[in-house]
């Protein structure tokens, strides 16, 4: 189980930060369910006017669910895009308008069963800021009651709880490639422990 936080400053909750949706002057190339693309002007230094290629994305949420006994709640899903199943935190894609830690309670019911009594925010990053602009807001789900999936047709999810110390493990053996992932238990670690520097 991990240790109490050491001196943690609190986690701010989440902003709306910059536009993230698309700008004007943008070109739509694309219309998607989740992404548009867009080609977007730039101004370099030199003052050339170039176009960027931008994914124009929602925002999603990642949930790192924390059982009684320490362990975390992880999922292994089949990812059709890499052809294989990876070792994931459940996740998933904001509604238009949808507060984030709304959705990151559903989502942790569709993908894992769990109904978690709080849900707390811890931060937020961007997944791939080069060519994407989606927005991942982070939380830590406690008081976990466990249920059924509410898993959509095209979702191959098994549910799986395991140690953090496994799961440091996991991370060093290059079992865990998920990038949000990777980054959502490493900032977790950190603020429970200061132990980054040990994974």
């Amino acid at each position: 189980m991990m240790t109490s936080p050491r001196n943690t400053p609190p986690t701010p909750p989440p902003t709306a930060g910059p536009q993230l949706g698309i700008l004007p002057g943008d070109e739509v190339i694309y219309r998607g369910q989740r992404v548009d693309l867009v080609l977007r002007r730039m101004t370099t230094s030199s003052g050339t006017v170039r176009q960027r290629e931008v994914l124009v994305h929602p925002g999603a949420v990642i949930i790192l669910p924390l059982l009684a006994d320490g362990r975390v709640v992880m999922i292994r899903n089949r990812r059709h895009t890499v052809l294989d199943e990876l070792w994931e935190l459940p996740a998933g894609t904001l509604e238009k308008g949808e507060d984030p830690q709304l959705c990151a309670g559903r989502e942790l019911i569709e993908e894992t069963g769990y109904t978690a009594g709080q849900i707390d925010p811890l931060g937020w990053f961007y997944t791939s800021p080069g060519i994407l602009t989606e927005k991942m807001y982070v939380f830590v789900a406690t008081q976990l009651s466990q249920g059924q999936q509410e898993l959509e047709d095209n979702e191959q999810i098994r549910v799986e709880p395991v140690g953090t110390d496994q799961l440091r493990t996991m991370i060093r053996a290059n079992q865990i490639v998920d990038a949000k992932t990777i980054a959502t238990l490493l900032k977790y670690f950190c603020t429970q422990d200061g132990c980054i520097s040990e994974v």
